[in-house]
């Protein structure tokens, strides 16, 4: 069974909780859920409609916080980024800008402009957005190509840790929630493409690519 973060051939079954099947990698630790199972894109947009997350929100501004506030401690001034995978309300973008930075925004289903992704950028944001790929491997790839050499990807997602209480986890529950990830996946893709990595916090990863060699 071929592993859809680290495309080896080390995954098996794992669990099967009610009609959804998943799948364990025993090479980068990732938790997926079989193709068969994942949402058709009508699906996926019909539950994303159904958020309400507002800039507004004190709560949701500080849950975004946790990304936020380190990755803005790793940036010089005045910086362009990317937010990746940024929703139908921005909040995250918002903040950014907020502390100086100029970001640009792509979503596939709220913000489908590709132009965003026709040039490099110092930073990308990919805040609850990994556990919805339906193919990690190669977004992580496009992630890699569209940062410049020392820039950052600030990534946040529900960390999986707890095999005993996989079933009833409110994160699985989620219908476009087709992947999850471990400190250590996460810690793996980061040697893959040869990018340092940190963990600043709970749920968040803050990925380094090489610089240019001086």
């Amino acid at each position: 069974m071929r592993c859809p973060v680290c495309e080896g051939l080390e995954g098996r079954a794992f669990q099967v909780v009610g009609e959804r099947a998943y799948g364990r990698c025993g090479r980068c630790e990732a938790t997926f859920l079989f193709p068969e199972h994942r949402p058709s894109p009508e699906a996926e947009r019909a539950e994303y409609e159904l958020h309400r997350n507002t800039g507004d929100d004190a709560g949701y501004r500080a849950f975004l916080a946790q990304v936020a506030t380190p990755l803005l401690q790793r940036l010089a001034p005045g910086c362009s980024g990317l937010d990746y995978g940024c929703g139908p309300g921005p909040v995250l973008a918002d903040l950014l800008r907020e502390a100086g930075h100029t970001v640009a925004l792509y979503d596939p289903f709220f913000h489908p402009d590709t132009g965003a992704l026709a040039t490099p950028h110092d930073f990308i944001t990919c805040t609850e957005v990994a556990e919805h790929f339906h193919d990690p491997a190669a977004e992580f790839r496009r992630l890699d190509a569209l940062l410049r050499p020392g820039g950052w990807l600030a990534l946040m997602t529900r960390f999986q840790t707890d095999d005993a209480r996989f079933a009833q986890w409110h994160y699985r529950r989620d219908p476009t929630h087709v992947v999850f990830y471990r400190e250590a996946t996460l810690r793996w893709l980061a040697r893959h493409h040869g990018w340092h990595c940190e963990v600043p916090g709970a749920n968040v990863v803050l990925m380094q690519k090489r610089p240019a060699p001086a």
